[in-house]
């Protein structure tokens, strides 16, 4: 369970400066939803002064991504291009009350989307320089050239934090080895020795817990997942039918395991999954796994699935953690 500052979860639950901003002079669009996180950075720039005299953001991903671009919003309106440019992803995080290790790359993300949106606006190509080094994480398409940016900008010495700034290393474990290569090298420019203890501690992260430990994890994960009230829907969030011909109950179990799949990369990222377990009419019942099913911010990732599914059926769909299902249903 991540710990949040309570800036944190107030820009998350009451981002600023969130939608389209219709008169933007200058767009940056960093990330991807395969990899689980992605934002749009829209600035409307006076020209004569280069001055930002409103900036708004799109993002798909965790929490920490949305509370992130909303203080950077908040933290660049007003300022000069070149100003904004000096704000660093360290400074996001601040701005926050800190977040957690495994959620500075929300930050990160941010500063990209900031460097993306001025080169926009003054004409410029923009290029997070991926397609320039070796590709190191194949998971998450993270390459040499910015774990090497990363490391220096943030004095980064272990695997552990590479993955936590960068995602890289935060799949299948196979590119640590390159990243410990990376942080040779770039130690090396700072007079300083590669800990081969240190490089691996990411690796640590992921083992299983004992026998006893498991047990005593699913049990807090449980506990906390019957504490998930979900946010009442009003009304007028309910997408109206569009008329056309009603949906077979086989369509409609195929749409929801569709939305389901779109979540999951955001969620597995973070180490967390979500899996249907039945469908009851309109009551969908999910299980929350891993990172995710002790979260304090579960009720609010349910609740951006469950708006996508009425969005997908055109009905109310209630969405409810696998905890809360009625004994009836078998699961």
């Amino acid at each position: 369970m991540w710990d949040y500052s309570e800036k944190v979860q107030e820009h998350f639950y009451n981002p600023r400066n969130a939608g389209a901003l219709e008169e933007a002079n200058g767009v940056g669009d960093v990330g991807s939803l395969s990899c689980g996180d992605a934002l749009r950075l829209m600035l409307k720039v006076e020209p004569d002064s280069e001055v930002i005299l409103d900036a708004r953001f799109q993002t798909f991903g965790c929490g920490s991504a949305i509370a992130s671009s909303s203080a950077l919003t908040e933290m660049i309106k007003g300022k000069t291009l070149d100003e904004a440019l000096k704000v660093s992803n360290q400074d996001i995080a601040d701005y926050l009350d800190g977040l957690p290790p495994e959620k500075m790359h929300c930050s990160v993300m941010g500063r990209e989307a900031l460097q993306a949106a001025v080169a926009n606006y003054r004409g410029e190509v923009w290029s997070d320089d991926h397609e320039e080094g070796a590709l190191i994480c194949k998971c998450f398409a993270i390459d040499a050239v910015l774990i090497e940016d990363t490391i220096r900008a943030n004095n980064l010495s272990s695997v552990e934090e590479v993955t936590n700034y960068t995602k890289a290393g935060g799949g299948c474990s196979a590119c640590h080895e390159g990243i410990e290569e990376i942080l040779v090298k770039v130690l090396a420019e700072r007079g300083e020795t590669f800990s081969v203890d240190a490089g691996k501690t990411a690796q640590v992260v992921n083992a299983a817990p004992s026998v006893g430990g498991a047990a005593q994890v699913q049990a807090d994960a449980m506990a906390a997942l019957t504490q998930i009230e979900m946010p009442v829907v009003a009304a007028g969030a309910v997408p109206a039918a569009s008329g056309g011909p009603k949906l077979t109950n086989l369509q409609r179990i195929r749409k929801i395991e569709e939305v389901i799949e779109r979540s999951r990369p955001a969620l597995q990222r973070d180490r967390g999954d979500i899996e249907l377990i039945d469908v009851d009419g309109r009551t969908v019942y999910v299980k929350l796994t891993g990172a995710c099913s002790g979260c304090q911010m579960a009720s609010m990732t349910l609740s951006g699935i469950q708006q996508q599914m009425m969005e997908e059926l055109k009905e109310f769909i209630q969405l409810v953690p696998v905890s809360k299902a009625p004994a009836t249903t078998g699961v």
